[in-house]
């Protein structure tokens, strides 16, 4: 059997690239050309994508997009306006006031994180589905799209190879992979996914899933951080309503999904409640597990989840 694989340095993170099967080289090239087409419609950080054209005008006037990036903001919003949600897509006015995860990081004083929070109101988002505009109602409001963009192109770029024929196939965004097709290489055909350890280096895992073709998000507070003058660490998961990190005691969520941009819905939402609450607004969703290591290491998850486990690290 062909198989091929490929990286990429993109969006943050480097992207791991696999394919099976006829012409696994000509798919992995359409892979990395759709990964520089979404890149530059969903991009926060580049001032020439479409994403930014949108926050440009912010206060201005609605910008016609394209109906990708419509509705992505369209399910984001939808996502973002429940009281207990901690997804807000127009949070890219905190991200830039703190700028965890970039060399200029800094804490920002109490007075300009208030002023920033009169900008993150997502109620402002406007959309008129009929014209496909978005229009921001006050100046120097900005989406981000960083926490949903990932599966989002994901998804899309997996369903356009198996367009061409059904295929194995996975898709790695660091910390978001999207398995296609059967495990050839082991016997009963399933994926080994192994779940990043919270104080480990990347790549160093707690514990192993064998899965079916599936998705497979997980958020922590270890992916970036800022360590302050005094010592004090603060990671890059915001509650919007205080302007700050999410005062939580989880170290991480995994969420196992059919689909990419699920997991990334729901890993975003729910990492501001406790554990308890995480679980059990998990167990009332259709097809979709999760898995929760709190600070102290210890490890919890969803019924379906048991009879997945192939090992404990």
């Amino acid at each position: 059997m062909f198989k091929e694989t490929d990286s990429v340095r993109m969006m943050g993170t480097t992207i791991h690239l696999m394919a099976e099967g006829w012409q696994a080289g000509r798919i992995i090239e359409r892979m990395k050309e759709l990964l520089e087409q979404y890149n530059h419609r969903f991009s926060a950080n580049d001032d020439g994508s479409e994403l930014a054209q949108v926050n440009h005008a912010a206060g201005q006037e609605s910008v016609q997009v394209h109906t990708e990036l419509f509705e992505l903001i369209q399910i984001g919003k939808q996502h973002s306006l429940p009281e207990d949600s901690f997804l807000n897509i127009a949070i890219g006015p905190l991200i830039k006031l703190w700028r965890i995860g970039f060399d200029d990081a800094n804490v920002p004083s109490d007075q300009a994180i208030k002023q920033v929070l009169d900008r993150v109101d997502v109620h402002q988002v406007e959309l008129d589905a009929t014209t496909h505009t978005v229009k921001l109602a006050q100046p120097k409001m900005e989406l981000d799209l960083g926490a949903l963009a990932k599966g989002y192109i994901a998804d899309k770029i997996m369903a356009d190879i198996q367009s061409f024929a059904p295929r194995t196939a996975f898709i790695n965004l660091g910390g978001n992979l999207l398995l296609s097709g059967k495990a050839h290489h082991h016997p009963d055909s399933l994926w080994r996914v192994g779940i990043q350890h919270p104080d480990k280096p990347r790549g160093q895992n707690c514990m192993i899933l064998k899965l079916p073709a599936c998705s497979v998000v997980t958020s922590g507070i270890y992916e970036r951080r800022l360590i302050a003058e005094d010592g004090r660490e603060f990671h890059h998961v915001f509650d919007t309503s205080t302007g700050r990190p999410i005062a939580t005691d989880l170290a991480s969520i995994t969420i196992i999904s059919p689909t990419s941009l699920e997991g990334e819905i729901w890993t975003t939402r729910l990492f501001g409640h406790d554990k308890t609450t995480i679980l059990q607004q998990v167990e009332a969703l259709d097809r979709i597990e999760a898995i929760v290591i709190d600070q102290q290491h210890n490890i919890t998850y969803t019924s379906g989840i048991k009879s997945r486990i192939d090992a404990f690290l």
